[in-house]
């Protein structure tokens, strides 16, 4: 059971094995374990193991990988599958980032395949979805989002779709110090809460399952707008990139939960 909200601390193509194990140790020493909220750090692949070995002691850290290719195994040259990712000790896999979809060029039908192997393999997908500024100006946000997510889950059995998470992360705001109002997040996790109910309708094996996936909101996340975006209304947790880098401001935003999530 995912103890809401949830704080999925993606650390890019940062930290190194020596430094990701030195920043968990050093995230232990100011953040005490806590049941009444989900943490997920995503090192790069190269560094999950260091990490997790770093947080033994604290059964609280979760770990996932920030990408994965369809496949089990086979020629794939620089890949890693979802098995290999399950085997290294991974629990969640981020799918469809903005910058794997405006970066590396990867498809709505990429992202299906994806979600489809990370359930194969027994792990969780984080199903990231997000509109540009050119689609947040014409008034397209609510479509891209929605195509977005029901290209993602397409594959996907409703009982699976209700074991998943998924990501809000305005690519407007990624990296750029521009955040949406929590308003503004709200507005869209609404949308998005509307799909999920029709993806998993009842009489679904899960049946009202739909309303526990949380939504997570991703894009220049601080310490300082953390709690505000938490309180909003449908918003069940954050996908933190840059001030996830720094023990410091990554324990700050994790004690934010304590003041509870609007969903």
């Amino acid at each position: 059971m995912i103890a809401l909200p949830v704080l999925a601390a993606n650390w890019k193509m940062n930290l190194g094995p020596a430094d990701a194990a030195a920043f968990v140790a050093a995230y232990i020493e100011r953040a005490p374990a806590s049941r009444d909220r989900t943490v997920i750090l995503f090192p790069p692949a190269l560094s999950l193991g260091t990490a997790r070995a770093a947080a033994a002691s604290r059964a609280d850290l979760h770990f996932g990988v920030q990408n994965v290719y369809w496949e089990d195994r086979g020629a794939f040259t620089g890949e890693i599958s979802a098995p290999l990712a399950r085997d290294a000790g991974a629990e969640f896999v981020l799918v469809g980032h903005s910058e794997r979809r405006h970066l590396f060029h990867e498809s709505d039908a990429d992202t299906a395949r994806k979600c489809q192997a990370v359930v194969r393999a027994g792990l969780t997908p984080i199903l990231c979805v997000g509109e540009t500024l050119d689609e947040r100006e014409s008034g397209a946000t609510e479509d891209v989002v929605l195509r977005q997510l029901h290209a993602g889950f397409s594959e996907l059995a409703p009982d699976a779709i209700a074991r998943a998470l998924v990501a809000y992360e305005p690519v407007w705001a990624i990296g750029t110090g521009r955040t949406a109002s929590p308003a503004d997040a709200s507005r869209t996790h609404a949308t998005l809460r509307v799909a999920l109910r029709r993806l998993v309708p009842p009489p679904a094996p899960t049946a009202g399952a739909a309303r526990d996936v949380p939504i997570l909101y991703g894009g220049s996340v601080t310490p300082d707008n953390a709690a505000a975006l938490l309180a909003a209304p449908e918003v069940g947790g954050l996908l933190v990139g840059g001030a996830s880098l720094h023990p410091a401001s990554w324990a700050a935003i994790v004690a934010t939960a304590s003041l509870g999530s609007g969903r």
